[in-house]
Order: structure tokens, then C-alpha cells, then sequence
């Protein structure tokens, strides 16, 4: 699938970094580094626009990597970004570790995955089809 982009970063595009990858990576376009303290939150800008066919979205997710070694995640995972937003593309950062942590411009930052969704239409009942499971919820299935 093609999709156009616009790139003001002067940085890479997104890219898979494997094969197989369901994300590819993107970077922080940023003049200068920026420090997280423990529990800040950024908007961090990509110098990217992208327009996407009708039908489809591009999620923004966390690096397992960032996550796991710097308590660095993605604030509304997935980001959204629907198919007829123009603007730039900007991944919301919080920094959940204890101690501070600092990025620079190119730095990998986040990952996008393209995925096809479909829109729904409601259609008002009175009743549900009965199932197995019912009602259950929150634990219902038990912990094992």
C-alpha cells in the first residue's frame, strides 16, 4: 500500500527495522534534546503529514525497548490517527520511571502500525443474543 507523505523533519520516513514488523518506527523531530522528569508528559513532534486512504488508520504505539529499560510509553496508546487529519503527526510521551530521561532529535520514539477498520452503524434492540459467558466481566473467566 502506498501512502503519501509529506516530511518537514529532514529525518528518515517510518521504517520497519525487520521483515516481518507489524510497526515501523518513527523519530523525534526536535531542534534540541529534551529532558523527561519522572512522570512528565511531552508532545513530541514528528515533521510528518500523512494522508491515508479511506478505511484506514495509523496507530501510534509504544517501543517495547524505551518501555521496558526506560519506563518510556506512548500516554494514549494506541494513538489514533484517522484518515482525514491533515496536521502533524505528534506522539504524547510520559516518562513512568523514577529518573529522569532525555531524547534527541532523530531518536526513535514511537511505532506506527497501518491498520483497516471498518465503521459501524448502530442498529437499536430490545435484546441480545444469549452466549456462555453472559454478562460476565472484569474476571469473570477466573485468573488461570
Amino acid at each position: 500500500m502506498k501512502i503519501k507523505v509529506i516530511n518537514k523533519s529532514g529525518l528518515e520516513l517510518p521504517k520497519y527495522q525487520t521483515p516481518c514488523a507489524a510497526g515501523m518506527d518513527i523519530y523525534a523531530d526536535i531542534p534540541e534534546s529534551v529532558t523527561f522528569k519522572s512522570l512528565e508528559r511531552k508532545l513530541v513532534p514528528t515533521g510528518l503529514f500523512i494522508e491515508l486512504p479511506q478505511g484506514y488508520e495509523a496507530q501510534i504505539r509504544p517501543r517495547s525497548g524505551l518501555a521496558i529499560k526506560n519506563g518510556i510509553t506512548v500516554l494514549n496508546t494506541p494513538g489514533t490517527i484517522d484518515a482525514d487529519y491533515r496536521g502533524e503527526i505528534g506522539v504524547i510521551l510520559v516518562n513512568l520511571s523514577d529518573r529522569e530521561f532525555t531524547i534527541e532529535r532523530g531518536d526513535r520514539i514511537a511505532q506506527m502500525v497501518i491498520a483497516k477498520h471498518e465503521c459501524a452503524e448502530w442498529e437499536e434492540v430490545n435484546e441480545l443474543a444469549d452466549t456462555e459467558r453472559g454478562n460476565g466481566g472484569f474476571g469473570s473467566t477466573s485468573v488461570k
